[in-house]
C-alpha cells in the first residue's frame, strides 16, 4: 500500500490543490486567479504553512495555516495563528489523515511561537470567519473531537434589492433627525477624508480602518460606479457615522457610540441599500455579524444564509 506523506505546498500542486479545495470545500470554492492572488501571494504566505497530504502522487488532504510575517495596521499579532482552509478527499477521510494533517501543521504554527490558533477570521485574506457548522458537520465533529472550542457563532445574511425601497417611517426618521438633531446622511466626499479615516480607527479599530482604505480607493479611483460610501455629519461638522458598499458586498457600518440609539444607523443602512439599488445591484450581502446586529439588518430583508462557528486552540 502506498505510503502517505505530509509536505509542503511544491509548484506542481496548482491545479491538484485546486481540484481538492473545491471538492472538499463544496460551499466556498476558487479558482486557480484565486489561489495566486489569495492564498499564494499574501504576504504572510509560506509553502511550509501549506500542508498536503500526498499518497502515490495524488493529493488527499491539506491545511492551510497563516502566521503574520509582515504587520497589518493592528501589528505583529506574534503570538497567534490562523487555519483559513483545510479538507481531506471524501472517498479517503477517517484514515487519520485530517489528524496527521492538523497535528503537523500545529505542531509547525508552536515551533514559531504561536501560542493561540483561530479557525479562521485571518485578514486580509481569510475565506470565511470560521467552518460553516450546516455545510461542513464533518468538520466540526472532528474539530470539537480534536479539543476545538468555539469562540463565536457568526452569520452571513443577504437582501433581495429588486424591489427594494425606504419605508416611510425610515424616511421620517431621516428628517426628524436633520430638523431635530442636525444629523445629514450624504455621500462622502474627498474634503472630509482625513476625518473620516481618523474617526474610523478611533470608534472602530484598524481592521475596519483597513476595510474603508479598500472601499475609498475605489470610490476615488477606477470603481466609483461600483462603490457606495455614505457619512452622517451633525451641524454639518462632526463625522458621527459612516456606511458602505462595494459592487454587492454591503459593509460594514457604524455610529460613534455617544450617538447611538437614535436612529442614525437604520437610516445610514436604508439609504445605502438604495444607493446600491440605483447602480444596478440585485442583492446585497455580507460575510458575517452576530445576533444582536442581526436584528436590525432583518429591517431591511435581510435573511440568514450561513452560520459559522469561530474555532480556538492553545498550544
Amino acid at each position: 500500500m502506498p505510503r502517505m506523506v505530509i509536505c509542503p505546498y511544491a509548484y506542481y500542486d496548482e491545479k491538484p490543490l485546486v481540484h481538492l479545495w473545491n471538492l472538499t470545500m463544496t460551499h466556498d470554492p476558487i479558482n486557480e486567479s484565486v489561489l495566486q492572488t489569495r492564498v499564494l501571494l499574501d504576504a504572510n504566505f509560506s509553502s511550509d504553512g501549506l500542508l498536503v497530504a500526498r499518497e502515490a502522487g495524488e493529493l488527499r488532504g491539506f491545511v492551510l495555516s497563516i502566521m503574520r510575517q509582515v504587520p497589518l495596521l493592528q501589528g505583529p499579532e506574534p503570538d497567534v495563528g490562523w487555519i483559513t482552509a483545510f479538507g481531506v478527499h471524501p472517498e479517503y477521510r477517517r484514515r487519520g489523515i485530517g489528524r496527521q494533517l492538523f497535528e503537523a501543521t500545529l505542531a509547525r504554527l508552536a515551533s514559531l511561537g504561536c501560542k493561540c490558533v483561530l479557525i479562521s477570521p485571518y485578514t486580509p485574506n481569510y475565506f470565511i470567519p470560521g467552518v460553516d457548522v450546516d455545510a461542513y458537520p464533518e468538520a466540526m465533529a472532528f474539530l470539537g473531537a480534536s479539543g476545538w472550542e468555539i469562540t463565536s457563532t457568526p452569520i452571513s445574511m443577504r437582501a433581495d434589492l429588486t424591489s427594494f425601497q425606504i419605508p416611510q417611517e425610515i424616511k421620517e426618521l431621516g428628517w426628524y433627525l436633520a430638523r431635530e438633531q442636525g444629523i445629514i446622511v450624504d455621500p462622502v466626499y474627498s474634503g472630509r477624508l482625513p476625518e473620516l479615516k481618523t474617526f474610523i480607527a478611533k470608534n472602530f479599530g484598524w481592521e475596519w480602518f483597513r476595510f474603508a482604505q479598500e472601499y475609498l480607493l475605489e470610490l476615488f479611483g477606477p470603481g466609483s460606479d461600483q462603490t457606495c460610501f455614505l457619512i452622517a455629519t451633525q451641524g454639518g461638522e462632526r463625522i458621527v457615522g459612516y456606511c458602505q458598499a462595494r459592487r454587492e458586498r454591503f459593509g460594514p457600518f457604524g455610529v460613534a457610540e455617544d450617538m447611538r440609539n437614535r436612529g442614525i444607523g437604520r437610516v445610514l443602512l436604508f439609504n445605502c441599500l438604495l444607493a446600491m439599488r440605483t447602480q444596478g445591484f440585485h442583492c446585497a450581502w455580507f460575510l458575517w455579524t452576530g445576533k444582536e446586529a442581526a436584528r436590525l439588518y432583518s429591517l431591511a430583508g435581510f435573511k440568514q444564509v450561513r452560520q459559522f462557528a469561530v474555532m480556538k486552540k492553545e498550544l
